[in-house]
C-alpha cells in the first residue's frame, strides 16, 4: 500500500507508534529476540513497521527515528522514577506528573516536555524502561531489622555496666519521618526549581526592556538629527536665495526671485510674530 509520507519527512504520531509496536515485538521476541543479528532485526523490524502503517521509509530512517525516542522514552523512565521517588502522600497523578515534566526539563539539552505518551504506553512494561520503584529500608514498628543497639537487660550490655552515663546512639527514623524528610526535601528542590526559572524569566524580560528603551533612543535621535539637518538645509536655501544679486539679470528673472524674497521675508515675519501689515513687501521699489 502507497504511503503519502514521503521519505524524510516529518514523523506522525502514528508512525511512532507504528515503530514501538513493531521494535517491541521483532527485539523481545521469546524464541528469536535475543538470537538475532542486529542488521537482521531492524530488517525484520522494518518489515513489520512497513505493513503495520504503509510507511514506505528506509531500514536506516527507522533506525535514526528509534535512537531519538529512545532516548526520550529513557529520559521519561528518569524524570517518573525522581517523580515517583519524591511525591508525597496525599498527592494525585497529576502532581506526580507534574514533577515528571519539570525533572524531564531539567535533564539536560533536547525538548522541554515529554509528548510521546502514546509510544510511552507501549515500551514502559519492557525491560529497558520499566520503573524499578525505590523506598524506605525495612522497619517494624519503627525500629529497623536486625536491631542490636537497645537491650531489655543491662547484663547483656557492658559497657552500660561500667559507664551508665554514655548516652546511646539515636534511634533510626521510622518508615513515616523518612517518608516526611524525603517529601520535604522534593519540595524544596521543586520550589528551588521554580525559583530560578522565574528568576531567569524576569531577567530575560529586563534585559528585553533594556534593549527596547536603547533602541527607541536611537531611532529619537537619529529622528532629531534628520529633523535639524532639514531645517539647517531649508535655512540655507533661503539665505541664497536673500542673497542673489539681481542687478545683471532680465526683468522677468528678477520679478521671479522678488516673489522668492517676498516668501522667504512673509515666513520669517509670521514665524517671529512680526507685523501682520506686510503691504511694504509689495513695494516695487524694494
Amino acid at each position: 500500500m502507497a504511503s503519502s509520507i514521503e521519505v524524510g519527512g516529518s514523523w506522525s504520531t502514528n508512525e511512532d507508534i507504528a515503530l514501538c509496536q513493531s521494535w517491541l515485538n521483532i527485539s523481545h521476541d521469546p524464541i528469536t529476540g535475543n538470537e538475532m543479528k542486529f542488521h537482521h532485526m531492524w530488517s525484520k523490524i522494518h518489515g513489520e513497521f512497513c505493513q503495520r502503517s504503509g510507511s514506505i521509509r528506509t531500514e536506516m530512517a527507522l533506525s535514526s527515528r528509534w535512537k531519538l525516542l529512545n532516548k526520550e522514552l529513557g529520559k521519561w523512565r528518569n524524570a517518573l522514577t525522581k517523580a515517583k521517588a519524591n511525591i508525597q502522600s496525599g498527592q494525585n497523578l497529576t502532581d506526580e506528573m507534574v514533577q515528571a515534566q519539570m525533572w524531564f526539563g531539567a535533564m539536560g539539552q533536547g525538548k522541554k516536555s515529554f509528548v510521546h505518551f502514546q509510544c510511552w504506553e507501549i515500551v514502559k512494561d519492557c525491560s529497558r524502561f520499566k520503573i524499578i520503584p525505590t523506598g524506605p529500608p525495612v522497619v517494624m514498628n519503627e525500629t529497623p531489622l536486625h536491631d542490636s543497639t537497645s537491650t531489655d537487660s543491662p547484663l547483656d550490655s557492658p559497657m552500660e555496666t561500667e559507664s551508665p552515663f554514655v548516652p546511646r546512639p539515636p534511634r533510626p527514623i521510622g518508615r513515616k519521618a523518612a517518608k516526611a524528610k524525603r517529601g520535604a526535601t522534593s519540595s524544596n528542590d521543586c520550589v528551588q526549581l521554580l525559583e530560578q526559572i522565574a528568576k531567569s524569566a524576569t531577567l530575560r524580560i529586563e534585559r528585553d526592556l533594556k534593549r527596547d528603551e536603547m533602541d527607541k533612543a536611537r531611532e529619537e535621535a537619529y529622528a532629531l538629527q534628520q529633523q535639524m539637518a532639514q531645517e539647517k538645509d531649508i535655512e540655507d536655501r533661503e539665505m541664497k536665495i536673500m542673497a542673489m544679486d539681481t542687478s545683471h539679470m532680465s526683468p522677468e528673472t528678477k520679478a521671479y526671485w522678488k516673489l522668492r524674497r517676498r516668501d522667504v521675508m512673509r515666513k520669517k515675519l509670521f514665524n517671529d510674530d512680526g507685523p501682520s501689515n506686510t503691504d511694504w513687501l509689495n513695494d516695487e521699489n524694494h
